[in-house]
């Protein structure tokens, strides 16, 4: 699945209509966080002490397999809203809050 990366270009969806590219794109971004995985893989990253989660402590809470997991944060990667580096053999992750911001904005009523 190919997500389009949300830019800091759309205006509130309640200050005036949408162009139908900015609708695209926000509509895939809020598509991907549809999922409830992903939505509490976000929280979980978002919400860590050090502003990052190793993808190692993310499998147990949801009570999924490793692979399930990594799917799901290549989804979000891919959206672009968190960000991954990998270290040694494991992967971790941070939050983009300049996307989660277009998308909080975008709803600003």
């Amino acid at each position: 699945m190919e997500v389009k990366v949300i830019e800091a270009c759309c205006s509130p969806v309640f200050d005036s209509t949408l162009r139908a590219a900015e609708a695209e794109d926000l509509a895939a971004a809020f598509k991907v966080l549809a999922d409830p995985v992903r939505l509490r893989l976000l929280s979980m990253i978002a919400n860590a002490s050090t502003g990052e989660a190793c993808v190692c402590d993310l499998t147990e809470p949801l009570g999924r397999s490793q692979p399930t997991i990594s799917h799901h944060l290549s989804v979000l990667v891919d959206a672009g809203l968190v960000e991954r580096e990998k270290r040694g053999k494991w992967a971790y992750f941070r939050a983009v809050p300049e996307r989660l911001a277009v998308l909080r904005d975008a709803l600003r009523a």
